[in-house]
């Protein structure tokens, strides 16, 4: 019974990651799309900045006063992280195969962008060398997962052995 429940978790983990490769292509081109569209309210604030003799940071304090000026202040804030932040993630994805993109899984973080492009993703058979390696990797956590998590109710519950 334990074996086929780690059967069954080995498959349910490769068909979903095997999905990660189309996924992660979708995520990198809203990516940057987000990117690019940042890139031009970045540059503007920074050069206004610039030009009063202000770095960003300075810019942004003096951005206070009134409410419209702090809630300006706390958007733009705001979006010059956002565009910081994605365009690290961006810097270090786009040249990466899928493969690559798995091993740095954490620059997916963009709440709003995995949930775009989610809404918008339909599987797919893998037909790539890339999304077969990726199912191979999902069989192995999956069935590893149920192997272990049955290993450790064994040990928890298990039977005790008197000592005679």
């Amino acid at each position: 019974m334990i074996r086929s429940l780690a059967l069954a978790g080995g498959i349910a983990g490769a068909v979903a990651l095997s999905q990660f490769p189309e996924f992660s292509q979708q995520y990198l081109q809203r990516l940057s799309g987000a990117v690019n569209e940042l890139r031009p309210i970045a540059l503007a604030f920074d050069v206004s900045a610039q030009a009063a003799g202000l770095s960003r940071d300075e810019a942004l304090a003096r951005l206070e006063g009134s409410d419209f000026e702090e809630t300006l202040r706390d958007t733009m804030a705001g979006r010059l992280a956002r565009y910081d932040r994605l365009s690290r993630d961006y810097a270090s994805l786009r040249d990466k195969d899928p493969l690559g993109r798995l091993a740095q899984v954490w620059r997916f973080s963009d709440p709003d962008l995995a949930r775009r492009t989610w809404e918008e993703f339909r599987p797919a058979v893998p037909a790539t060398a890339d999304g077969l390696i990726c199912a191979g990797i999902g069989y192995g956590a999956g069935w590893l997962s149920v192997m272990g998590l049955f290993a450790g109710l064994r040990r928890l519950f298990g039977r005790r052995r008197r000592a005679v």
